[in-house]
Parts: C-alpha cells; sequence; structure tokens
C-alpha cells in the first residue's frame, strides 16, 4: 500500500480537488491532505464542484508538524515560483512540485483548477510513475541496507531522515528510535563526537575534510571505535539540505593491532613500540574529558605532538589550542602573554590585548616548558586553574574562561618540588593524567619508522626523489644514542639529503658526530676485551619488544651475534 501526503502553501482548494481525484482512481492507496487554512469561504463551491464530479471530500490533517516518514511521496501544490524539490536520499520521501493555477474565487476557476490536478492525477496514477517513485526509493534503500559501512543521513535541523541496517548493528539503535529524531537528542555525547558540524546554529556548517576517529557509546553502553567520513547533500541549485555519514567499526582490528604491536602511527605521531601504543591507548581515553594533562619528557621527544593529539582527538577538537612556550619568556612578558593586559598597563601597552587563555576560551591551552616559569608565576596560574577566572595586567574586570590545561616540562617536577623551585599544589593541579614519552634510546625500534617518514616528508617538500638508507647506515642510526631525541633524527635526515645525491645513503654521507661516536665505540671495544654477555630470557623479550621481533636488530642490542641469540631462543621454547 502506498501513503500520498498532499500539501500547500496556500492553495487549499486544489489540495483537496487533488486528493479527492487521487482518493477517486487510486485503488488501495491512502491519501492524507495537510493544509495550511480550512477552506471555508470557498467550501460550498468545491462541495458543488466535488458533487458534480462524483468526488468525496477527503480527511484534512491537522495543520501540525507532520511525520514525512509515514509517506511515500509528498506533492506541494504551489501558487507561487516556488522551485521543483527532489529527494535527498532514500529515506526521505520525494516532493513532487505541481502548479494549478492560484486560488479561485468561483466555479469557472474551480472547473479549471480540476482540470489540471485531473490531468497530474492521471499521469502520477495511470502511467505508473508513482510505482516507479516508490520501487526506486525501495530499491535505493535495499542497496545501502546491504552496505557493511554504516549510513546516517540528518537535515539542517539535525533531523535524522535515514538510518541503514548496518548503522543498527553498529550503534545498537533500531531505527524506528532514530528517524525524525535530533540527532544530539537521541546520541548521548553528539553522534559525531568533537568533530560535529551542527553544534551551533549561529553559523554554516564547516564539514571535515577527511575521514576521521571517533569513539561512540552504544546502547548497551559500550565503546566502540569509528571511522567517520562525512559529505554534503546538495540541492538542484547546489546549496547545502543536509549530510550524509557513513562509519565502520574497527574496534576489533585496533584492538588486535596494538596486541600485535603493528600500529605504526595515531593522530600525526609515528611509533610502533610498546611504549607509543601505551600512550596511543591514554589519548584515546582521553577523547571524552577535559581533565589536565601533564606530558613529560626529553627535549624532542615530541611533546608538543602528544598536546596536539590529545586536543584534536577529544570534545574541544574543533575550536582553538593555543600554545605558550613559558620557557621562552621572562615573568613580565608571560604574564602579559597568559592573561593579556590594558591600555596603559605598562610602557608599550598601546592598546588592549587578549591574553592567551581567553584567546583558547572553549578550546586548549598548551603550556610547554612549565617547569620553568617563576614561583611568583605559578601562584597566579594556580587561581586560573582553582576556578576559571582571571585579570588582564592592569585591568579590574575579572574574565571567565573555560579552558582545558595541557602542560608539558623536561624537568622532573618532583625533584623540583623537593628543591621549593615548584609548587606541590600546582603539581597536582596539572597533573590529573600523566603522560611520559620515552626517549627515542628506548624505543629504537621505531628508528627506522621515523627515518622513512622523515624521508619521505622531505622528499615531498623539497621534490626530489626519495632515498633508501644502506643496512649499514641503518645500524649506525640503531646503535646512536640520540641525546637530541626524535628532533636530532629528523635533522640528521635533512643532513642526508643534502650530503647523498645517490639513490642510497650510506655511512659516509652521515653528520661526522654519528661517525665520530661509532669510532669511540669500536675504539672502546678494542681496548677492553669484550665481555660475553649473559642472556636472560627477560633480557631477550624486552630486546624483542624494542626492535618489534626483529632478531638481529635484537641480538645488536644485547651485544650478542645473531647465532647466539638463535641457540638461546631454541633453548628456551614457549617463552617468547
Amino acid at each position: 500500500m502506498t501513503t500520498v501526503l498532499f500539501s500547500s502553501n496556500s492553495s487549499n482548494g486544489a489540495v483537496l480537488l487533488a486528493a479527492a481525484i487521487f482518493n477517486d482512481l487510486a485503488s488501495g492507496e491512502e491519501v492524507a491532505v495537510a493544509a495550511v487554512r480550512q477552506p471555508v469561504a470557498e467550501r460550498n463551491n468545491l462541495l458543488k464542484i466535488m458533487a458534480a464530479n462524483g468526488l468525496v471530500w477527503p480527511e484534512i490533517e491537522a495543520n501540525t508538524e507532520i511525520d514525512l516518514f509515514a509517506y511515500d511521496l509528498v506533492v506541494f501544490l504551489a501558487d507561487d515560483n516556488t522551485g521543483h524539490c527532489y529527494p535527498l536520499l532514500p529515506g526521505m520521501p520525494p516532493v513532487l512540485t505541481w502548479r494549478c493555477g492560484d486560488a479561485a474565487d468561483n466555479d469557472a476557476d474551480y472547473r479549471q483548477i480540476l482540470k489540471a490536478v485531473q490531468t497530474k492525477v492521471d499521469a502520477l496514477l495511470g502511467q505508473g510513475y508513482l510505482a516507479t517513485l516508490v520501487q526506486v526509493q525501495q530499491n535505493s534503500a535495499m542497496i545501502l541496507d546491504n552496505l557493511q559501512e554504516g549510513i546516517i543521513a540528518h537535515d539542517l535541523n539535525r533531523r535524522i531522515f535515514f538510518f541503514n541496517k548496518a548503522a543498527e548493528q553498529i550503534t545498537g539503535y533500531h531505527r524506528e528510535q532514530v528517524l525524525g529524531e535530533d540527532c544530539h537528542l537521541v546520541f548521548p555525547g553528539n553522534f559525531c563526537g568533537s568533530k560535529c558540524s551542527f553544534c551551533s546554529n549561529d553559523c554554516a556548517p564547516l564539514l571535515p575534510g577527511k575521514p576521521y576517529p571517533l569513539v561512540f557509546t552504544t546502547s548497551d553502553g559500550e565503546e566502540r571505535q569509528l571511522e567517520m567520513s562525512i559529505t554534503g547533500i546538495n540541492d538542484a541549485a547546489g546549496k547545502v539540505q543536509g549530510v550524509v555519514a557513513s562509519f565502520r567499526d574497527f574496534s576489533r582490528e585496533l584492538a588486535l593491532a596494538e596486541r600485535l604491536g603493528e600500529i605504526e602511527q595515531f593522530a600525526g605521531i609515528i611509533g610502533r613500540a610498546p611504549k607509543m601504543q601505551e600512550i596511543y591507548q591514554t589519548i584515546r581515553e582521553l577523547t571524552d574529558s577535559k581533565v589536565p594533562v601533564l606530558i613529560s619528557g626529553e627535549s624532542g621527544t615530541g611533546k608538543e605532538l602528544v598536546a596536539a593529539a590529545i586536543h584534536n582527538e577529544g570534545l574541544r577538537g574543533t575550536n582553538l589550542l593555543v600554545p605558550v612556550n613559558c620557557g621562552a619568556l621572562p615573568e613580565n612578558l608571560l604574564e602579559s602573554e597568559l592573561f593579556g593586559h590594558v591600555r596603559g598597563a605598562f610602557t608599550g601597552a598601546v592598546r588592549d590585548k587578549k591574553g592567551r587563555f581567553e584567546l583558547a576560551d572553549g578550546g586548549t591551552i598548551f603550556l610547554d616548558e612549565i617547569g620553568d616559569i617563576s614561583l611568583a608565576m605559578q601562584v597566579k596560574l594556580l587561581r586560573v586553574l582553582q576556578n576559571g577566572t582571571f585579570q588582564r595586567v592592569g585591568g579590574e574586570e575579572t574574565i571567565r574562561v573555560d579552558v582545558r590545561v595541557i602542560s608539558a616540562t623536561n624537568k622532573n617536577l618532583r625533584e623540583e618540588i623537593e628543591a621549593g623551585r615548584f609548587r606541590e599544589d600546582l603539581f597536582y593541579r596539572l597533573c590529573v593524567v600523566p603522560v611520559v614519552i620515552p626517549p627515542l634510546r628506548e624505543r629504537r625500534s621505531d628508528i627506522p619508522l621515523l627515518a622513512h617518514h622523515f624521508i619521505k616528508q622531505i622528499a615531498a617538500e623539497e621534490g626530489r626523489d626519495e632515498l633508501r638508507l644502506s643496512p649499514e647506515a641503518m645500524d649506525i642510526l640503531l646503535t646512536h644514542a640520540w641525546p637530541g631525541n626524535i628532533r636530532e633524527l629528523q635533522n640528521v635526515i635533512r643532513y642526508l639529503m643534502v650530503r647523498c645525491r645517490e639513490d642510497v645513503a650510506r655511512p659516509q654521507h652521515l653528520p661526522d658526530n654519528l661517525l665520530a661516536g661509532l669510532t669511540a665505540r669500536s675504539a672502546a671495544a678494542a681496548v677492553s676485551p669484550r665481555k660475553r654477555k649473559k642472556l636472560t630470557v627477560a633480557s631477550v623479550r624486552q630486546s624483542l619488544a624494542e626492535t618489534g621481533n626483529n632478531r638481529l636488530q635484537a641480538a645488536k642490542l644485547l651485544g650478542v651475534g645473531r647465532a647466539t641469540l638463535y641457540r638461546f631462543l631454541n633453548a628456551n621454547p614457549g617463552k617468547f
């Protein structure tokens, strides 16, 4: 059975005639009428015309919000220049726009409208257009229902009008629960996570340009890792009318990859060492939280990348991440930089200026090298963290902000507390969730991965071919101490890209300090008789983990030959 809705902006007489004719000609179909106003004045004329043509006055649905999803077709009768409307996506009924004349004043006008409407209804039913429209809708819906990816679509008011079977299976929600509902009201925490483009009604939606990960909580409370892609739905004039989102569940793939240590990068961070896998998991756990995070690690380990990942993957990812290098500014300038100042507050303050906390309102502020700020500045910063308020330098107005704080340091703040250089209460305000980034020497298995990444990146920047590292050159990289960590490795690769004009980079292309270190290690080994290292299950396990189960590299880390390592592995079956 097919259901059709007739509606209009003002031509109620035409709507009633169309519905009456449809009722008369259709067999086994249902019809409904939604009128803007009751046609009281022309009721007698309409009744007379209908009676003369054997038509029955149709029931008029109250002019409230109409559930379009209950109909297979909507026919809109317009008496103005309203453009044609077409179906946007399966699940939303197609809309036909008919023009059958202006409002009638007499019998002759109604007879003319009747003739025009009758011709259109005859074509709709008699020539099979209605059946074709419905069949196309059903076929399209069937195709989308057989996709493995979830599909959800909503209009500009976030009203959901399509939800396929895969979406039901992934989310745990049935389409009866979500169709016609506000996306934000149906799904707790917004379906699209921090990248939602419809959180504000004040501006046009800015859609994400590429797929992004998100954590979704199913109807049973289970968290799932999804990947979401969003595309705008345009009408015939190219105007956005809604969005369609496709998503897939890669929770199992992610869990398996984590167990196998196969995740090579996450949110711009490169690495697959076990310690990096733990950092990835911590970032995911922080997605739906806004608690302060303290990132610690040596210089050059990539603390700013981790801070950006925590911000971008979290609820505030659509707002600003505002960085401040606390160690690069003297105390008087740092206070103005953080909190802003008013005109005349000090020499050179020629106008009011917002501080970084104001700029980060609704987003995140990243306080790099937090261990370098003075005790006086620590007191002022503590006040902001406690109640979210501050005053600009030289100002009297109290300003309130909603800012997430991520801080970073290369110092041991507990030692700084014991030495009296850092406030303990501030430390506990900043370090709700600690993230410790390992130095490169503790994740040597990531060196080949990072080196290849930098080679590819620099080659793209300079428009040249990528080069390969010879095994001998890679051995030197693997055994270097890397006091400058990832930043030093990146600089070494840039040096290689300048020095090496061949396809393969060899040891002679490396910087002198790396070669000098290699010479020093070789000389030390020649002077001191080499002691045979005793292998243990624990040391072998650690070396295999650090090298991604590369036995040759593990043997080098252990200081033994490959054959020695193989004999030890064979002698201890089932332990690795």
